[in-house]
């Protein structure tokens, strides 16, 4: 079946390149619609979309554009015009998937308005920054970036094969046909290695009623992820039983999620569940890129790569203010489940990173700054115990149930 696939790119500084890739897009037999984002010289060829068109979608006028010759401005001012045109144009049925090609600017326009595009739409970029950490370009959206391994500048023996098969890439994935599958509601559930054995029993139950759960690792980015699907409407509950990625945004660890992390069920009225567990511990790379003012802490070696700290009184004070207010914006039936017995499988009796004192300051302090009506379970075990595996699956099915959202 011929598709549509849209090039979005500057047709003044990168036509020779962008039509050789719709060139080969039309060998595969499937149709293209570019769209020029270019402002400051003449297009090379005709696009479907001009860059005025793209400029007035983003508010702004390319003759006054132009007038300025500011080409920060320019990116700026195209970028916003491609975010606000791109999906608009994909909802119409324009197009069925996006390819783009660029150095840190084109990447920057490009890449911005493929995170405007629904998860599932084809993406690629082909980008000199490809290879390197794209996180500020990709986030967390579902973009495959290709290294142009040489700069996008003209047609030779290596750029000539990295742009066919990025349009290969492109036509194999407008192609693809998804099979038929049993659609089930889809439950979020966060797990790190310390909550391996309550969130995958948690799971099990949850499968058992009829749901699939999807996990995810809370490494930071996973944390990030699950927020995106719960704001996009694909989640019908939450199993946040894995809330560590808040110690890394507080205490400066590498896995920090940022400070929505907690925000997109509470406020978007999906039904959930939240424990503490794992914010017993920071995460850092190698022991030797731990910052030197922490060198009196406790710590304990994960594994070659992953250093944990363990958190103190004072950060599991303010993580328990943290969370609590992100929490008190829950609209939807929302149950706090505190394991008294420890937060991880390194936070128990006799375990390296067992402390009460530290963890009676995040349950306290959550405590007193929930909101009255938000539900607090405590038990007598550890996160990782089954009693408490089956509680949070337990509270999570009656949380949905009593929704007026009908998700169960």
């Amino acid at each position: 079946m011929i598709k549509t696939i849209a090039l979005l790119g500057a047709l003044d500084t990168k036509g020779l390149e962008y039509c050789f890739v719709r060139d080969c897009i039309h060998a595969r037999g499937h149709k293209t619609l570019v769209i020029d984002v270019g402002v400051l010289g003449t297009p090379s060829f005709a696009a479907d979309v001009t860059s005025t068109e793209v400029a007035l979608a983003g508010g702004a006028d390319l003759a006054a554009l132009r007038a300025t010759r500011d080409r920060g401005t320019a990116v700026a001012a195209m970028s916003d015009g491609a975010k606000a045109l791109l999906p608009r144009l994909y909802a119409e049925g324009r197009f069925e998937g996006v390819i783009a090609l660029g150095g840190t600017g084109g990447t920057s326009v490009a890449c911005g308005a493929m995170r405007a595009l629904p998860l599932g739409v084809p993406k690629v970029m082909v980008s000199t920054v490809a290879g390197g950490d794209v996180s500020a370009y990709v986030d967390v959206r579902d973009i495959v970036m290709v290294p142009s391994i040489v700069d996008v500048s003209g047609i030779n023996k290596i750029s000539r094969e990295v742009f066919a098969r990025a349009a290969g890439i492109i036509c194999g994935a407008v192609e693809a046909v998804i099979p038929p599958g049993e659609d089930k509601p889809l439950i979020a559930a966060s797990m790190f290695g310390n909550t391996t054995p309550a969130v995958e029993a948690a799971k099990t139950i949850m499968e058992r009623e009829g749901f699939e759960v999807l996990v995810f690792h809370c490494t930071g980015t996973g944390g990030k992820t699950m927020e995106s699907l719960i704001e996009a409407g694909r989640i019908s509950g939450v199993l946040d039983i894995t809330t560590t990625e808040w110690a890394d945004e507080l205490v400066g660890g590498v896995f920090s999620a940022g400070p929505k992390r907690l925000e997109a069920a509470a406020i978007g009225g999906i039904p959930a569940i939240v424990t503490p567990a794992c914010l017993d511990m920071v995460n850092f790379w190698a022991p030797e890129t731990v910052p030197e003012r922490f060198k009196d802490r406790l710590f304990y070696p994960h594994n070659p790569n992953v250093t944990l700290m363990r958190t103190n009184v004072e950060e599991n004070t303010r993580l328990g203010e943290c969370i609590a207010a992100r929490l008190n914006k829950s609209t939807a039936p929302l149950t706090v489940i505190i394991p008294l017995k420890g937060l991880s499988m390194i936070d128990a009796p006799g375990q390296p990173f067992w402390c009460p004192e530290a963890n009676h300051a995040l349950f306290d302090t959550l405590k007193g700054n929930l909101r009255s009506d938000i539900s607090v379970l405590e038990l007598d075990c550890n996160v990782n115990d089954p009693d408490f595996s089956e509680c949070c699956a337990t509270q999570l099915l009656k949380n949905m149930t009593a929704t007026s959202r009908g998700r169960f």
